[in-house]
């Protein structure tokens, strides 16, 4: 039996992998961007409701029943804990998941590929949360589905989409575009997946995102809205307060730690805040510093921050650094009158070996949430323009 098959390998894809099936259901409709040279654009894909099943919830929110996600589970224990709730949401929306430990030391790769080849040549869509895996290209180089979809993983979905619609190798932002020893041995594998993630003769191709993105000839891109976030979730209490949410650009090493640090206490103070939301990839270290230096309460979300903002309670104002929640908060909260704020990155933040692609990034961030609202003039002190919605 044909079916759809998902490759989720953080709790974000997971999220987004849902609201994707959930858009199938309801009918959301993709925009096809002009056709590639075959002559024949990829159809807009169709609401196939599928059988319904046991998981529809007091959300109202039924999934489609042939729906298999293959969790390629991460090592370290943040993303493990979060993927582990965000399956059982899943799963009580009707969802087949799969735990794969495609990690787990010397014969995991082997044995995962052997355990997952079935699936594979069954599926006649698969749906992949960051295209930029290893994990992922290899498998899309053994089996080449017929049809293919990527939800967003942050906003690197914009870099892929942007480097897939140039013909250049699929690098992310944060990285330096030289080729190691890895990088090399693994070309061959990067490049024939670079094939068979874009619209092809056989081949129909979607995005399904929130973001803006500019992809090649042929592709159907699907909004992302967060209809089932805001369908099952919500609406939450407002504090009184404001939130900040944090960042790993301290761990990706793209900013400097000292000057991140004071950049938080600085946003605390001109917004009042209280709780820092912390990224699931930020440091013990990191977060215990910033609770001493600000006074800040340290949140560790259990879930994506989309649906936590989304239960509440939330502050009246969410304050964050260039990154995926600017795009992803007000679709979230339309309708709450919850305002977001995003800080931006000034130069003298960043490290010294940071590219000057990472650098035009973090402002393409930011600059193109601004575009899509009301932006006010920016604060004195950090660099912050205030985007509401509700």
């Amino acid at each position: 039996m044909t079916g759809r098959l998902a490759f989720v390998e953080s709790p974000v894809q997971l999220l987004n992998v849902l609201e994707w099936a959930h858009a199938q259901v309801t009918g959301a409709a993709g925009t096809s961007v002009a056709p590639g040279p075959s002559g024949a654009a990829p159809g807009v894909l169709a609401a196939v409701p599928g059988p319904r099943t046991p998981g529809r919830t007091a959300g109202g929110s039924p999934a489609a029943g042939d729906l298999t996600v293959v969790v390629l589970s991460p090592t370290d224990p943040m993303s493990r804990g979060q993927l582990r709730r965000m399956a059982q949401l899943a799963r009580d929306e009707g969802l087949t998941v799969r735990w794969q430990e495609a990690r787990g030391g010397r014969g995991s790769l082997p044995r995962t590929l052997r355990d997952l080849a079935p699936l594979l040549r069954a599926a006649e869509r698969i749906i992949v949360g960051d295209p930029f895996s290893r994990y992922v290209q290899l498998l899309l180089t053994l089996f080449g589905p017929k049809h293919l979809t990527v939800v967003d993983d942050g906003t690197a979905t914009m870099e892929f989409a942007a480097q897939l619609a140039r013909g250049e190798r699929l690098v992310r932002w944060h990285r330096r575009g030289g080729l190691g020893p890895r990088e090399l041995v693994l070309a061959p594998v990067s490049a024939l997946a670079r094939r068979r993630l874009a619209p092809g003769r056989r081949r129909t191709f979607e995005i399904f995102t929130s973001l803006p993105v500019d992809p090649p000839e042929g592709t159907t891109v699907t909004p992302h809205t967060f209809a089932w976030t805001r369908a099952r979730f919500g609406p939450p209490r407002l504090t009184r307060g404001a939130d900040l949410v944090g960042t790993s650009l301290v761990e990706t090493g793209v900013v400097d730690p000292d000057r991140y640090v004071r950049a938080v206490a600085g946003l605390a103070g001109a917004h009042g805040a209280t709780r820092y939301f912390a990224h699931r990839r930020e440091s013990t270290d990191k977060l215990h510093r910033i609770a001493v230096e600000t006074g800040l309460e340290i949140v560790r979300p259990d879930l994506p921050l989309e649906l936590i903002a989304r239960r509440g309670p939330i502050g009246r104002t969410v304050v964050s650094f260039p990154s995926t929640v600017v795009h992803t908060l007000p679709l979230a909260l339309a309708d709450t009158g919850v305002k977001v704020a995003v800080c931006a990155i000034a130069p003298e933040w960043l490290r010294e070996n940071v590219s000057a692609r990472a650098q035009g990034f973090l402002s393409g961030v930011a600059g193109t949430a601004a575009h899509e609202v009301d932006r006010l003039p920016a604060c004195a002190g950090p660099s912050v323009e205030r985007l509401e919605f509700g």
